[in-house]
């Protein structure tokens, strides 16, 4: 098993490890399902879009486990932007895919809808580590 998979300590409060977390999980798999619909994009698309749409996608849950791996919650808090940051990021993307007819209206909603609830997500759990 992973050294990631411990539960994780900050200021002497016993956390979840971040693979149980609702959002880690449904970023997770997000990012699955960013990396199939992307197989279908057109071949010029290779090295920019898919690409970006990737990397922005995968960059949510390796953040959330980045910060969840730091010492103290000021620092989680942190990574917890930039994965929120990389969601809005994914959203913009999807928004481009479907108007350059990449993906269909309902593959967008689908996603869309998905990452919107992860941006929530982690708006929540950034004001829980505030406190």
């Amino acid at each position: 098993m992973c050294s990631c998979s411990v539960l994780v300590l900050w200021e002497g409060i016993e956390m979840k490890s971040v693979e149980d977390l609702d959002v880690f999980k449904l970023a997770h798999q997000l990012a699955l399902k960013t990396y199939s619909t992307t197989k279908a994009f057109p071949r010029e698309e290779t090295f920019s879009l898919v690409d970006q749409m990737r990397r922005a996608a995968t960059s949510v849950g390796m953040n959330l486990m980045e910060g969840a791996m730091r010492l103290g919650s000021r620092e989680y808090r942190q990574f917890v932007g930039i994965a929120r940051g990389s969601a809005g990021e994914v959203c913009y993307q999807l928004l481009l895919a479907k108007d350059l007819k990449s993906i269909s209206n309902e593959t967008y909603q689908e996603l869309r809808s998905g990452y919107d609830r992860v941006i929530q997500m982690l708006s929540r759990l950034s004001q829980s580590l505030n406190r």
